[in-house]
């Protein structure tokens, strides 16, 4: 009877419940997009540093990581590449050589970090044969190189010319050859795109006098988040006096540093946000109150006990909040998707400033459960103890002097 009385009181005066299930609409749809967009942020650097460099979890060398040079190889072992593919959660473990070279054309010459992959492998964790922009993808025999466009426009080189690539091999063994170049990639990162060089594996092996030798093996998981699980399982696999496991946490401190503080900031910014909408709920509740002062004061004088008013007006804001909720996630959801799949990016000077940061020029949104979830809930709770206003214009209440007034 009283979820009946409640809900009739609602639509009883319709355009006050309206604006009263606006304001939370507009507030959940709001906190929803900013949120949404700072956490597609997060997850495209994550993505963008995991699955286009490191993977989500490396094996390596003990102290490999933190002095990366080639001398700190590790034997390749088919069977630990085939042991790691088995674990539960990992889809490819993509077997690498890195090293750096001094990379010339003509007068030009820069310093590049060469990627010697499995071409196959390799593509499968970072997608490089959707990259090309010209040329030809690599394969596992060729003796040729892609270049990133960066690189290829500092050059002046294109698809067919020769590089001379000039470094230092294991154990101090000279590391120079000329290679053709097959194809042309581009990466939204500009320090990736401005110096990369793709090898396939058994060739960079040989130039870098590394037989049956990798720096690293990178794996590609299903989900981040099973990381630690597989990092233990993996661990219980090697040998941890010699090998190293690591997870993107750790591969990448400065990039969890960067987001976990950026990530305070946008908090803060959601509070604000929440506490601006709700000054703006507070007004709907106030003029709802206002507006029904000779009602409450007719109730209680024939007799309705104040206790059972102020639940049913409890009843009614946790209706207008449930309504209002729902209608915020209904209306965001299908633009959130909508923008998780066809981000927004920018071009011309406005992508060029962005670039010069590091970062790739676009808005990209999240779809995490959570993310609805936790607004909801704050959108919720909040119209909830703003309701506890009228509760309490119902308390304090004299009956004569509201309707005198009113």
């Amino acid at each position: 009877m009283y979820l009946t009385l409640a809900w009739r009181n609602i639509w009883r005066n319709k355009r006050r419940s309206f604006v009263t299930i606006a304001s939370i609409t507009f507030a959940v749809l709001l906190a929803s997009f900013m949120r949404s967009m700072q956490l597609g942020s997060y997850e495209r650097m994550i993505q963008n540093a995991a699955r286009f460099y490191t993977g989500y979890i490396q094996v390596h060398q003990k102290g490999y990581w933190a002095d990366k040079v080639i001398d700190k190889s590790m034997p390749q072992d088919a069977q630990l590449i085939s042991e790691i593919e088995l674990i539960k959660g990992v889809e490819v473990a993509v077997p690498r050589v890195e090293s750096f070279v001094l990379t010339s054309f003509g007068t030009k010459t820069k310093g590049s970090l060469v990627m010697g992959i499995e071409p196959e492998k390799e593509d499968q964790l970072t997608h490089l044969r959707k990259k090309l922009v010209a040329g030809k993808y690599l394969k596992k025999g060729d003796k040729a190189i892609l270049v990133a466009q960066g690189l290829a426009q500092y050059l002046n080189v294109g698809v067919g010319d020769t590089l001379v690539m000039i470094g230092q091999g294991y154990h101090g063994s000279n590391a120079a050859g000329l290679y053709p170049i097959k194809g042309i990639v581009k990466f939204p990162v500009p320090n990736q795109n401005n110096g990369t060089l793709y090898l396939p594996l058994k060739e960079s092996q040989w130039l870098f006098d590394v037989e049956n030798r990798l720096t690293s093996i990178s794996l590609v998981v299903d989900k981040a988040q099973h990381v630690d699980k597989i990092v233990s399982e993996i661990s219980s696999k090697v040998d941890l006096a010699t090998l190293e496991v690591m997870g993107w946490r750790n591969l990448m401190p400065d990039l969890v540093q960067s987001i976990e503080i950026d990530n305070i900031s946008g908090k803060v910014m959601l509070w604000i946000l929440y506490a601006v909408i709700g000054f703006g709920m507070f007004g709907t509740f106030l003029m709802m109150t206002a507006e029904r002062m000779y009602e409450f004061g007719v109730m209680i004088s024939i007799g309705m006990k104040r206790w059972l008013m102020q639940w049913i007006i409890i009843l009614e804001m946790g209706m207008m909040a449930t309504i209002g909720v729902i209608a915020g996630i209904s209306l965001s959801l299908p633009f959130l998707v909508y923008f998780h799949y066809n981000p927004i990016y920018f071009s011309g000077e406005t992508a060029k400033a962005i670039e010069t940061f590091g970062v790739e020029p676009a808005y990209f949104f999240s779809l995490q459960p959570a993310l609805f979830i936790n607004q909801a809930w704050a959108i919720f709770i909040m119209a909830i103890i703003l309701g506890f206003y009228p509760v309490y214009a119902i308390q304090v209440l004299k009956p004569m002097k509201a309707m005198r007034e009113a």
